[in-house]
């Protein structure tokens, strides 16, 4: 019995299945979710995932718009009502759009990422929810939409923002009405602030866990009066340092070990809390 002999050089149809399956292997990613991360080397700008056209403009700060059509692109409205001290909390109302903090610094997905303060023209904090805090003296804010890789939503050429004017006699308006150039403005809704808290004794203390990218509870505002005092435990489930920015008070996190960070709250204002390693955002104190 004789066997059948393939002429040189031709693969057997085992090896060309190999080969078909090797070659199609490259392009199962090309219709693959969005990145959440930007790769290593490249800019938030080039992350992939990204929607939108990234324009060449930029805005004050530097960071490039990125237009998306009108009928779909994230609106917001912005209220401020007076403390007791002379300051401002900030309440955003958004349409088409959730604040994202735990993929902060990934792709520009539609619909997702946070929001920041302009004081006078000038950034000055992030929100990554829908409460803030500006301290007395600003005249007029901005608050304007951002990405998840910080680029600026736009519409026809324009941030997507609203502007309100903290100077001069309170007023209340009625709701702002997007222009055509995406930029809503209103002016301020002064209304009586809210009776704030007496602090106790002991102070408050704040339970945080932190998994992976993920803390629980999700990142959200803490408020507290003047020389109030805090005490935050955390649990991260790797080697890092939770710190305190305005503060400067940070403390080491070992796996699995709760971690306690005690301050008096003796300066008014935004302040966030973040992981030195990771860059979570873990939570927001407003000290008022």
């Amino acid at each position: 019995m004789t066997r059948a002999k393939h002429p040189r050089g031709a693969a057997t149809p085992l090896v060309s299945l190999v080969l078909v399956l090797a070659a199609a292997m490259p392009l199962a990613g090309c219709g693959g979710p969005a990145t959440t991360h930007h790769k290593p080397g490249t800019t938030h700008e080039e992350a992939s995932g990204s929607s939108g056209t990234l324009l060449p403009a930029r805005d004050e700060s530097g960071h490039r718009l990125r237009e998306v059509p009108g009928a779909t692109a994230p609106t917001v409205r912005v209220e401020a009502r007076p403390d007791t001290e002379g300051g401002w909390n900030v309440h955003l109302t958004v349409e088409r759009f959730r604040f994202t903090p735990d993929s902060t610094g990934g792709a520009a997905l539609p619909g997702r990422g946070h929001a920041r303060l302009l004081a006078d023209g000038r950034e000055t904090a992030r929100l990554y929810g829908a409460w803030g805090y500006v301290p007395p003296g600003v005249r007029t804010l901005t608050v304007r939409l951002h990405a998840d890789d910080h680029t600026v939503w736009a519409v026809d050429g324009a941030p997507v923002q609203a502007t309100v004017r903290l100077d001069g006699a309170p007023a209340t308006s009625a709701p702002p009405t997007p222009r055509p150039s995406g930029t809503a403005t209103a002016t301020a809704t002064a209304t009586a602030a809210p009776p704030s808290p007496r602090p106790s004794e002991t102070g408050r203390t704040v339970t945080l866990t932190i998994t992976g990218k993920t803390v629980e509870p999700p990142p959200s505002r803490i408020e507290l009066m003047k020389g109030e005092r805090l005490t935050l435990r955390v649990t991260g489930d790797r080697a890092d340092t939770v710190h305190v920015h305005g503060y400067d008070r940070e403390v080491p996190l070992s796996p699995g070990v709760p971690a306690t960070l005690t301050l008096t709250a003796d300066r008014t204002g935004l302040f966030e809390v973040e992981t030195h390693e990771s860059g979570l955002l873990l939570t927001q104190l407003v000290v008022r």
